[in-house]
């Protein structure tokens, strides 16, 4: 039987004018981006952490700190290639990724697929093995309108038996 690995991630960041929002490394058209060092991209940074914990390894903040201006305004889809890398080098692929996205705006529904399409081709799998979704906080959040957050849930499976 082959080693299987849970992780889960979280992140939430402000909403901020003058900025571009990504959700998944899919540009989205909004009158307003997130607030962060790098570009931000919430879905992204939970999913990065949610393999990082599946491997036991040190979270995204401690391997790409926000102090190190090297990510100033960085695609946190270049964070996510250096996570595959990591995840290939201890011989582990994805069999099972599943995101929820919380906004109450903008309405994401129509931003499905291409952030399944986008997350697919940055880990090299099967648009059917990436579930993506979102909910809105109907306004009873702290951050209801003030930002974006989400969670992801990962399954991963070792290559070639144990090590």
């Amino acid at each position: 039987m082959k080693q299987a690995r849970v992780g889960i991630g979280f992140d939430i960041h402000r909403l901020a004018k003058g900025r571009q929002l990504y959700l998944g490394g899919v540009a989205i058209p909004f009158a307003y981006g997130l607030k962060g060092h790098s570009d931000a991209d919430v879905l992204v940074h939970a999913l990065c952490d949610a393999f990082l914990g599946a491997l036991a390894k040190p979270d995204i903040g401690q391997l790409f700190p926000d102090t190190d201006p090297a990510f100033k305004n960085k695609r946190s889809t270049y964070f996510l290639q250096s996570v595959k890398s990591i995840m290939k080098k201890e011989r582990y692929s994805p069999l099972n990724i599943d995101c929820v996205i919380i906004a109450d705006a903008p309405k994401m529904q129509q931003y499905y697929g291409a952030i399944r399409a986008s997350l697919s081709r940055l880990l090299g799998i099967r648009e059917g093995l990436v579930g993506v979704k979102a909910k809105t906080t109907e306004g009873i959040l702290s951050y209801s309108g003030k930002g974006i957050a989400a969670y992801c849930v990962v399954l991963l499976e070792k290559r070639g038996g144990r090590k």
